[in-house]
Protein backbone atom coordinates (compact mmCIF):
# COMPACT_ATOMS: atom_id res chain seq x y z
CA UNK A 1 0.00 0.00 0.00
CA UNK A 2 1.31 3.72 -1.11
CA UNK A 3 0.66 5.99 1.31
CA UNK A 4 1.17 9.70 0.54
CA UNK A 5 0.50 12.55 3.45
CA UNK A 6 -1.97 15.61 1.14
CA UNK A 7 -2.38 17.67 4.67
CA UNK A 8 -1.08 18.44 7.68
CA UNK A 9 -1.97 20.59 10.91
CA UNK A 10 -1.56 23.79 9.56
CA UNK A 11 -3.26 22.83 6.73
CA UNK A 12 -6.20 21.47 8.45
CA UNK A 13 -6.26 24.12 10.78
CA UNK A 14 -6.35 26.49 7.68
CA UNK A 15 -9.25 24.77 6.27
CA UNK A 16 -11.51 24.78 9.30
CA UNK A 17 -10.84 28.39 10.16
CA UNK A 18 -12.00 29.10 6.53
CA UNK A 19 -14.72 27.02 6.65
CA UNK A 20 -15.89 28.77 10.14
CA UNK A 21 -15.56 32.31 8.24
CA UNK A 22 -17.62 31.11 5.54
CA UNK A 23 -20.30 29.72 7.61
CA UNK A 24 -20.46 33.07 9.43
CA UNK A 25 -20.88 34.94 6.25
CA UNK A 26 -23.40 32.60 4.53
CA UNK A 27 -25.44 32.86 8.27
CA UNK A 28 -25.03 36.28 8.30
CA UNK A 29 -23.15 35.67 12.00
CA UNK A 30 -23.91 32.94 14.32
CA UNK A 31 -27.80 33.74 15.45
CA UNK A 32 -29.63 30.43 15.43
CA UNK A 33 -26.68 27.76 14.60
CA UNK A 34 -26.23 24.23 15.55
CA UNK A 35 -23.31 22.01 14.38
CA UNK A 36 -24.41 18.61 14.34
CA UNK A 37 -20.92 16.06 13.72
CA UNK A 38 -21.24 12.89 12.40
CA UNK A 39 -19.71 10.01 14.36
CA UNK A 40 -16.64 9.68 14.81
CA UNK A 41 -14.07 12.19 13.13
CA UNK A 42 -17.11 14.64 12.02
CA UNK A 43 -17.58 15.32 16.18
CA UNK A 44 -14.18 16.42 16.31
CA UNK A 45 -14.30 18.43 13.58
CA UNK A 46 -17.63 19.66 14.55
CA UNK A 47 -16.24 20.87 18.13
CA UNK A 48 -13.35 22.44 16.51
CA UNK A 49 -15.54 24.53 14.51
CA UNK A 50 -17.60 25.28 17.51
CA UNK A 51 -14.17 26.69 19.39
CA UNK A 52 -13.43 28.97 15.96
CA UNK A 53 -16.54 30.21 15.95
CA UNK A 54 -16.98 30.84 19.24
CA UNK A 55 -13.30 33.16 18.82
CA UNK A 56 -14.38 35.21 16.17
CA UNK A 57 -18.10 35.59 17.58
CA UNK A 58 -18.17 34.65 21.13
CA UNK A 59 -21.74 33.01 22.23
CA UNK A 60 -22.17 31.67 19.18
CA UNK A 61 -22.50 28.10 17.63
CA UNK A 62 -24.24 25.48 19.69
CA UNK A 63 -22.45 21.96 18.72
CA UNK A 64 -24.03 18.22 19.24
CA UNK A 65 -23.39 15.08 17.60
CA UNK A 66 -25.90 13.44 15.46
CA UNK A 67 -25.72 9.22 14.91
CA UNK A 68 -26.58 7.72 11.62
CA UNK A 69 -25.87 4.03 12.38
CA UNK A 70 -29.60 3.03 12.10
CA UNK A 71 -30.55 5.12 9.23
CA UNK A 72 -27.77 3.73 6.73
CA UNK A 73 -29.08 1.80 4.02
CA UNK A 74 -26.08 -0.76 3.66
CA UNK A 75 -26.83 -2.60 7.71
CA UNK A 76 -27.09 -6.03 5.89
CA UNK A 77 -23.98 -5.53 4.33
CA UNK A 78 -22.04 -4.34 7.26
CA UNK A 79 -23.80 -5.05 10.13
CA UNK A 80 -21.42 -4.69 13.06
CA UNK A 81 -21.51 -0.97 13.08
CA UNK A 82 -21.34 0.53 16.67
CA UNK A 83 -23.74 3.15 17.62
CA UNK A 84 -22.92 6.42 18.72
CA UNK A 85 -24.67 8.73 21.42
CA UNK A 86 -27.16 11.60 19.85
CA UNK A 87 -26.39 14.92 21.46
CA UNK A 88 -28.78 17.60 20.52
CA UNK A 89 -28.14 20.43 22.14
CA UNK A 90 -30.84 22.11 24.62
CA UNK A 91 -32.31 24.34 22.45
CA UNK A 92 -32.75 22.17 20.00
CA UNK A 93 -32.87 22.53 16.30
CA UNK A 94 -36.71 23.82 15.40
CA UNK A 95 -36.11 26.60 13.26
CA UNK A 96 -32.14 26.64 13.24
CA UNK A 97 -29.53 26.66 10.55
CA UNK A 98 -28.11 23.31 11.22
CA UNK A 99 -24.51 22.40 10.03
CA UNK A 100 -23.90 18.63 9.81
CA UNK A 101 -20.04 18.25 10.02
CA UNK A 102 -18.43 15.46 8.71
CA UNK A 103 -14.58 13.93 7.56
CA UNK A 104 -14.81 12.85 4.30
CA UNK A 105 -17.73 13.06 1.62
CA UNK A 106 -17.82 10.37 -0.80
CA UNK A 107 -20.73 8.85 -2.29
CA UNK A 108 -23.57 10.93 -0.03
CA UNK A 109 -25.39 7.78 1.51
CA UNK A 110 -23.71 9.16 5.40
CA UNK A 111 -25.40 12.40 4.71
CA UNK A 112 -28.65 10.78 3.14
CA UNK A 113 -28.59 8.61 6.73
CA UNK A 114 -27.83 12.22 8.24
CA UNK A 115 -31.03 13.65 6.57
CA UNK A 116 -33.31 11.13 7.68
CA UNK A 117 -31.89 10.88 11.01
CA UNK A 118 -32.37 14.34 11.90
CA UNK A 119 -35.66 14.55 10.51
CA UNK A 120 -36.24 12.48 13.79
CA UNK A 121 -35.15 15.29 16.24
CA UNK A 122 -37.19 18.58 14.58
CA UNK A 123 -37.71 20.18 11.81
CA UNK A 124 -34.65 23.33 11.21
CA UNK A 125 -35.16 25.91 8.84
CA UNK A 126 -31.95 25.30 7.23
CA UNK A 127 -29.18 22.21 6.87
CA UNK A 128 -25.87 22.80 5.68
CA UNK A 129 -23.10 20.52 4.89
CA UNK A 130 -19.23 20.99 5.96
CA UNK A 131 -16.71 18.27 5.27
CA UNK A 132 -12.93 18.51 5.54
CA UNK A 133 -12.50 16.57 2.13
CA UNK A 134 -14.45 16.34 -0.45
CA UNK A 135 -13.24 13.19 -2.42
CA UNK A 136 -15.69 12.78 -5.32
CA UNK A 137 -17.76 9.57 -6.78
CA UNK A 138 -21.39 10.63 -5.51
CA UNK A 139 -23.94 7.82 -5.61
CA UNK A 140 -27.03 10.58 -4.38
CA UNK A 141 -27.41 14.41 -5.31
CA UNK A 142 -25.62 15.78 -2.33
CA UNK A 143 -22.75 18.49 -2.42
CA UNK A 144 -20.86 20.21 0.31
CA UNK A 145 -21.74 23.92 0.99
CA UNK A 146 -18.62 24.24 2.77
CA UNK A 147 -15.24 22.09 1.77
CA UNK A 148 -12.04 21.97 3.65
CA UNK A 149 -10.20 20.00 0.45
CA UNK A 150 -11.39 18.34 -2.86
CA UNK A 151 -9.32 15.77 -3.42
CA UNK A 152 -10.44 13.68 -6.55
CA UNK A 153 -9.18 10.36 -5.94
CA UNK A 154 -9.89 6.84 -7.40
CA UNK A 155 -11.97 4.28 -6.63
CA UNK A 156 -9.16 2.05 -5.14
CA UNK A 157 -8.20 4.72 -3.34
CA UNK A 158 -8.83 5.66 0.66
CA UNK A 159 -8.51 8.75 2.59
CA UNK A 160 -7.61 8.91 5.88
CA UNK A 161 -7.86 11.66 8.67
CA UNK A 162 -6.16 11.34 11.42
CA UNK A 163 -6.89 13.96 14.01
CA UNK A 164 -5.10 14.31 17.25
CA UNK A 165 -7.88 13.70 19.79
CA UNK A 166 -7.97 10.04 18.70
CA UNK A 167 -4.92 9.14 16.59
CA UNK A 168 -2.22 11.40 17.96
CA UNK A 169 -1.41 13.45 15.12
CA UNK A 170 -3.44 15.93 12.32
CA UNK A 171 -3.35 14.74 8.55
CA UNK A 172 -4.87 13.70 5.73
CA UNK A 173 -3.04 11.18 3.70
CA UNK A 174 -4.24 9.04 0.61
CA UNK A 175 -3.49 5.39 0.30
CA UNK A 176 -3.44 3.50 -3.11
CA UNK A 177 -2.62 -0.12 -3.53
CA UNK A 178 0.97 -1.17 -4.78
CA UNK A 179 0.84 -2.18 -8.16
CA UNK A 180 -0.24 -5.86 -8.48
CA UNK A 181 -2.08 -5.44 -4.94
CA UNK A 182 -5.69 -5.87 -4.63
CA UNK A 183 -7.73 -3.98 -1.97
Amino acid sequence: MRTRTVLQQDDIQRALTRIAHEILEANRGASDLVLLGIPTRGVLLAERLAATLEKLEPGSAAVGSLDVTMYRDDLAAQPTRTPHPTRIPAGGIDGKTVVLVDDVLYSGRTIRAALDALNDHGRPRAVRLAVLVDRGHRELPIRADYVGKNLPTSTTERINVHLAETDGDDLIAISAPSEGETR
